[in-house]
């Protein structure tokens, strides 16, 4: 089943009929009116359904999941189990859901790698309730038996999507056999990709689902552009357009090796920027983070699967300093700005053999990017914008080349 996102009436919290000592942390944080998640999911999920939502980072949906799950487990005894992509993700999500678990008396804990496994034993001395986890490291403790996961009564995958991207496919195989049959299954995902409908059809009892943007559609605040540059010129574009441009900016390389490199750059030019990535310890990347939101740091350059537990609202420009593997990834990184009502800005490099990548962009979010040139770098001559054209064509050559040869082998 389909949920509309249109309503008449807005709702607000407590016409949803949200409890009133979460209404009290909600006016607290100046969080008064739902999202349109919220508005659709926290109903639904009180009512004990299963639920779908397909939504981007910055939709609402901590909220929209972690407010109707707390109430619920504050009128019984049993556990929820949110399981997501990575660390940083984890320890947004603890933060945020903190002084609601607090005013409910409902202890929660977080185990994702990089903590040693003895500290996670003892933290699980205090009873909780809420058990926030990466696939992996739960299914450490679910092999040493140090946790059961029986009396989870509600799941929640979040960013479904990004797991199976990362292939933790079969660590959420295992541990969905740990968990009991009888539960409220909300899985939140970016995109319906066919991996997250087989997981749904298997493991969610007639789940309603939740869609509050497009698939594939980019953040309509933002706004993008392309500039089309030589490999070795992408640093000096980087440094121009940095200086030329105010507010704080987060910038995505492909590898974290790129990444370290351009941190270092950026500092040696006198730009105050921090990094995260694979390469970054728990305490480093946390730290990087929380001077990045604090402004120690105007810039944050991060890597894609470092960057999933990214939440500052006031970002307000996104580089692309490679354009991603995967096309849908460029939705997650532009929607990192643009955020609370504000204007966003994202700028993507480009190299003129890379027309087919922003063609795949183009077409998924259904619209053109605007193409510049930058006065900082070389404008590229006119052999070099057709150095694109002709990479197409020699790579459809060798694909010819190749299904002749295997058509021929076919009929030796």
């Amino acid at each position: 089943m389909h949920m509309n996102t249109d309503s008449g009436h807005t709702l607000n919290f407590q016409d949803m009929g949200v409890d009133s000592k979460l209404l009290t942390v909600l006016n607290a944080a100046h969080v008064l009116q739902p999202t349109p998640i919220q508005h659709q999911a926290i109903p639904l999920i009180l009512e004990g359904k299963d639920c779908i939502g397909i939504a981007q980072t910055g939709t609402g949906k901590t909220f929209a999941f972690g407010l109707p799950m707390l109430q619920r487990l504050s009128q019984g005894k049993k556990r929820a189990l949110i399981l997501l992509p990575t660390r940083e993700l984890a320890y947004q999500i603890e933060e945020a859901l903190l002084p609601f678990a607090q005013a409910l008396g409902i202890p929660m804990i977080v185990f994702v790698g990089g903590v040693p496994i003895h500290r996670q034993r003892q933290m699980l001395r205090t009873n909780p309730r809420i058990l926030i986890a990466t696939p992996g490291r739960l299914v450490d403790h679910v092999q040493s038996k140090t946790v059961t996961l029986k009396e989870v009564e509600i799941l929640i995958l979040d960013e479904a999507d990004r797991m199976l991207d990362m292939g933790f496919k079969p660590q959420i195989d295992r541990i969905l056999t740990h968990v009991p049959r009888e539960r409220q299954t909300l899985l939140f995902s970016a995109t319906m990709a066919n991996d997250i409908v087989q997981l749904a059809t298997k493991q969610m009892r007639l789940p309603l689902r939740i869609e509050v943007a497009p698939e594939g559609t980019a953040a309509e605040k933002v706004e993008q552009e392309i500039i089309i540059v030589q490999q070795q010129n992408k640093l000096l574009l980087l440094t121009s357009l940095l200086e030329e441009m105010e507010g704080k900016v987060l910038i995505f390389s492909r590898t974290k090796h790129g990444a370290k490199k351009m941190a270092r750059a950026l500092n040696a030019a006198g730009l105050k920027a921090a990094e995260i990535h694979a390469n970054r310890s728990l305490p480093q990347r946390r730290s990087a983070l929380e001077g990045f939101k604090k402004g120690t740091y105007r810039i944050l350059v991060a890597t894609d699967i470092a960057s999933r537990g990214i939440d500052v609202t006031d970002i307000d420009l996104v580089v692309n300093f490679d354009l991603p593997d995967d096309s849908a990834d460029y939705v997650h990184r532009i929607g990192r700005t643009g955020r609370a009502k504000r204007q966003g800005r994202a700028i993507s490099f480009a190299t003129p053999t890379q027309a087919k990548d922003i063609r795949e962009i183009e077409k998924l979010i259904r619209s053109k990017i605007p193409h510049r040139q930058h006065t900082s770098v070389p404008p590229l001559s006119l052999q070099e914008q057709h150095a694109k054209s002709d990479h197409e064509r020699s790579r459809h050559h060798q694909r010819h080349r190749h299904t002749t040869y295997r058509r021929q082998r076919k009929r030796r």
